[in-house]
């Protein structure tokens, strides 16, 4: 994959939290100790496709704490431009706990956080205007007024631009309820050209209680619905299916032995807006994605494991060792 892509690459803004994991398995309180990274759904994308080696702009607000400066070391090394603020709130934590071998439990410190401060005059002018991509999650509007204000900024510039948006509806229950998340998720899909969503998700946003009611294909026909010309219902270890441009495609899952699922959804986004920002075809763009996804959760992190283009081929060796 080369750096061929549109514009200035891929925009996103939404907060960034420092990450403590148990290194144990088990309940946190028995924890003999914690490892210290960061996370959050729009930087992981970010990092992934600047790992494909398409230059990425991350906006946020940070505390000016270490935490804060980790946030955006680790952006920097991964060569992610940071438009940061930074604010005199602290910059959020989440913990996260191990509690079986395949389960993990969150707990998340970001209230009042400086990035829930993340407001409209944080949007740098001309910044989203020249992006070849806008990348939003349905995260940052559940973190307040003024996030919420700052994405429907970025929305406003990008379309009246006519810069692509991108949208991962990303739901957080410890954020919000479903009937509250639902019409901000029609309204996020109205105002986007692509539109991510996990299957219980697109079922918040068109509000159907029963998770046996729609197929994955009636799903991303009734998201479009709303907008977008580009759906991809992802199904986790089940794929995901794509409705682009009005034709739906199964996008098988690839085997792997999952060691972290987080971060896996990111990282398929990341992997399709890549080679959407390259120019490639639909079915480059889904099986790209489909790989990206898989390698994210085959070590622990956010992410750590998302791949470089030589990396792309590492599910399809027939060896164990690369020599």
């Amino acid at each position: 994959m080369t750096a061929a892509a549109t514009g200035t690459g891929l925009v996103t803004l939404g907060e960034t939290l420092g990450l403590l994991v148990a290194e144990d398995v088990g309940p946190l309180s028995l924890a003999r100790g914690m490892r210290l990274s960061m996370g959050g759904a729009e930087s992981n994308v970010a990092i992934g496709v600047s790992r494909l080696g398409v230059p990425a702009t991350w906006i946020g607000r940070l505390g000016r704490d270490p935490i804060g400066d980790l946030v955006e070391r680790h952006l920097l090394a991964e060569r992610v431009r940071c438009l940061v603020q930074r604010d005199d709130a602290p910059t959020a934590l989440m913990l996260r706990e191990r509690r079986t071998g395949s389960t993990q439990n969150v707990t998340y410190y970001r209230h009042g956080s400086a990035g829930s401060h993340l407001c409209p005059d944080d949007l740098p002018a001309g910044v989203v205007e020249e992006a070849g991509v806008l990348h939003l999650s349905g995260i940052t509007p559940a973190l307040g007024k003024a996030p919420a204000a700052a994405v429907r900024e970025a929305v406003r510039r990008a379309r009246a631009a006519g810069v692509p948006v991108s949208v991962d509806l990303n739901f957080r229950s410890r954020l919000w309820d479903a009937a509250t998340a639902a019409p901000v998720f029609r309204e996020l899909a109205a105002g986007a050209d692509m539109l991510f969503a996990g299957d219980d998700e697109a079922r918040i946003a068109l509000e159907i209680d029963d998770p046996e009611k729609a197929s994955p294909e009636e799903l991303a026909t009734a998201l479009a619905a709303l907008g977008p010309a580009e759906v991809v219902v992802k199904r986790g270890r089940r794929g995901a299916t794509a409705l682009i441009d009005g034709e739906l495609v199964d996008v098988p899952a690839l085997p792997v032995q999952v060691v972290d699922s987080v971060g896996a959804g990111d990282a398929f986004v990341a992997g399709y807006l890549a080679c959407r920002l390259n120019g490639r075809d639909v079915a480059e763009r889904l099986r790209t994605a489909a790989v990206t996804g898989a390698l994210a959760v085959t070590v622990p992190g956010d992410w750590e494991a998302s791949p470089r283009p030589h990396e792309l081929a590492l599910l399809d060796a027939e060896e164990d060792v690369q020599r």
